[in-house]
């Protein structure tokens, strides 16, 4: 069990930004008797892979989406994919994107090196 600056240590996720989580429904800690925040190992899991998926550029609210999706069970496995699927294209579009972008800095780059050749 971790309380909140924990997982944000552990995450490097900051204590406010784990709130506005919560805020959002994508993490629901349990509380102590205080009224702390406890969040178990299943809670450190979910919070790192929406970080990591987070890193991929989906956004919060089709993370808000997934959650959901995920909290309904295993009969939501295909709407998850499809989630996923739709990631997967967004990134692959962009990497493409980069390809070209890289293809033309190597292309100016030999027309420079020919004009300093002569």
């Amino acid at each position: 069990m971790y309380k909140i600056n924990e997982i944000s240590k552990i995450t490097s996720i900051p204590i406010s930004t784990l709130r506005y989580y919560e805020e959002l429904n994508l993490l629901k800690p349990s509380r102590d008797q205080n009224n702390y925040r406890i969040y178990s190992v299943k809670d450190l899991e979910w919070i790192n892979f929406i970080k990591r998926i987070k890193e991929t550029g989906m956004s919060l609210k089709d993370i808000q989406i997934y959650s959901d999706l995920r909290n309904e069970g295993n009969s939501t496995i295909i709407p998850r994919l499809e989630l996923l699927d739709k990631q997967e294209l967004k990134l692959l579009n962009e990497m493409e994107l980069l390809k070209n972008d890289i293809q033309f800095i190597r292309n100016k780059k030999k027309v420079y090196q020919e004009m300093l050749l002569g």
